[in-house]
């Protein structure tokens, strides 16, 4: 039985959600971000629990084929984009569709009915949050970080950066580093 669950984007809250079925007996199967999957169908009760459980942690367990659809969505998304050494390298709305087993049309138009945003604004919100990160992390230079998230160009990639934060990818980094440096001289 597959069980979804809404916020589940870390490894932390699979960590959560593994130590929740083991305290109700449940054999795990398989965890993905956003999804579990039992052997056994969990009696009603045990149900209720996890779904009391879970909820102190802010998960939640979905029972709405539309809330779990868009709950499927973002963690391919986040997976995707967060938790990937490499994008995929088709595009974006053909890996949606293949690993979610619809059309893309039927996605992004139930996306942006439910969440008030398009489906390509979401992933362009994830990736510059990657951006960010990537820049933080001072590991990769802007070139590296515009091929690693196939962007077609650094300019592409500073013109969507500053259209979603305000600031460029070069101020953003150094306002990190000044805040940074601010706080190891207290």
């Amino acid at each position: 039985m597959k069980l979804f669950i809404k916020y589940m984007v870390s490894l932390r809250c699979k960590m959560i959600v593994k130590s929740e079925l083991e305290k109700l007996g449940l054999s795990e199967y398989s965890i993905e971000l956003g999804m579990v999957e039992v052997l056994e169908t969990p009696a009603i009760e045990q149900l209720e629990r996890l779904k009391r459980n879970l909820l102190k942690f802010g998960l939640e367990l979905l029972d709405d084929k539309k809330s779990i659809l868009i709950s499927r969505i973002k963690s391919a998304i986040i997976d995707m984009v967060h938790y990937r050494d490499e994008l995929p390298v088709m595009k974006y709305s053909d890996y949606l569709a293949e690993k979610l087993g619809y059309d893309y049309k039927y996605l992004s138009n139930m996306f942006s009915e439910v969440k008030g945003i398009t489906l390509q604004k979401y992933i362009i919100l994830h990736k510059i949050e990657k951006v960010k990160e990537l820049l933080l992390y001072q590991q990769l230079n802007l070139t590296e970080i515009a091929y690693k998230l196939h962007y077609s160009s650094v300019a592409h990639l500073s013109n969507q950066f500053k259209k979603v934060t305000g600031l460029s990818p070069s101020f953003y980094k150094k306002m990190k580093e000044n805040r940074t440096q601010n706080l190891e001289n207290i």
